[in-house]
């Protein structure tokens, strides 16, 4: 990686995902969340602060090695036990059905191949597990779906792999999840090709 993939870009974002709006988010897409817990793109550890006492321990999966040094001091004040879980969301090291519940936010836009790691979640989770999610991704609006489609490729370059139009949840269901809770949705002030939202819970299918 350069040094503006591995080491600006983790610090640009660290900031622009920790707003008001975006907290909101993160502390309804964590309520409920119990037992062990795999956090898939955990970035920065901004999620650490919605975590309820529930979760018995927290395991992260991130490939930025800045985004985890920038995590270290939210770890360190965590009331909840917080270990690694590997730095690729296709490669888990977990075991088959040992964790109880998996957590995404904003992280399928720029894993590359986001059907692997799914597939790999529904592997973890335990029968009666869950899978809550928040994510970005492509717009049933066909015009703002054309502008995704050709914005895409200058996302990817500037935003580390990020995709626009992704079909969150074909994605989520073709690797055997059943979503159970969907709200879909444009993001308070934001473009629209950058802002459809999917925010969810899943459970094996």
């Amino acid at each position: 990686m350069g040094v503006y993939a591995e080491h600006l870009l983790p610090r640009v974002i660290d900031k622009v995902m920790d707003t008001k709006h975006s907290r909101s988010i993160r502390s309804r897409v964590c309520a409920g969340l119990s037992g062990e817990v795999l956090e898939l793109g955990s970035g920065s550890g901004h999620n650490l602060a919605h975590v309820p006492a529930g979760v018995t321990r927290l395991w992260t999966v991130e490939p930025s090695s800045t985004s985890r040094r920038l995590a270290e001091p939210r770890v360190k004040t965590s009331q909840i036990p917080v270990a690694s879980g590997g730095t690729d969301g296709r490669y888990l090291t977990m075991d088959d059905g040992s964790v109880d519940t998996v957590l995404s936010t904003w992280t399928l836009c720029t894993i590359p191949d986001p059907l692997v790691a799914l597939a790999e979640v529904r592997r973890v989770l335990t029968d009666g597990g869950r899978f809550h999610f928040v994510e970005h991704g492509c717009s049933p609006d066909a015009r703002v779906a054309r502008w995704q489609h050709r914005l895409s490729p200058v996302q990817r370059r500037l935003a580390g792999g990020c995709n626009l139009d992704r079909p969150i949840a074909s994605l989520i269901t073709d690797a055997g999840l059943r979503i159970e809770q969907l709200d879909t949705y444009y993001a308070d002030g934001e473009p629209k090709p950058w802002s459809y939202t999917f925010e969810g819970l899943a459970r094996p299918d």
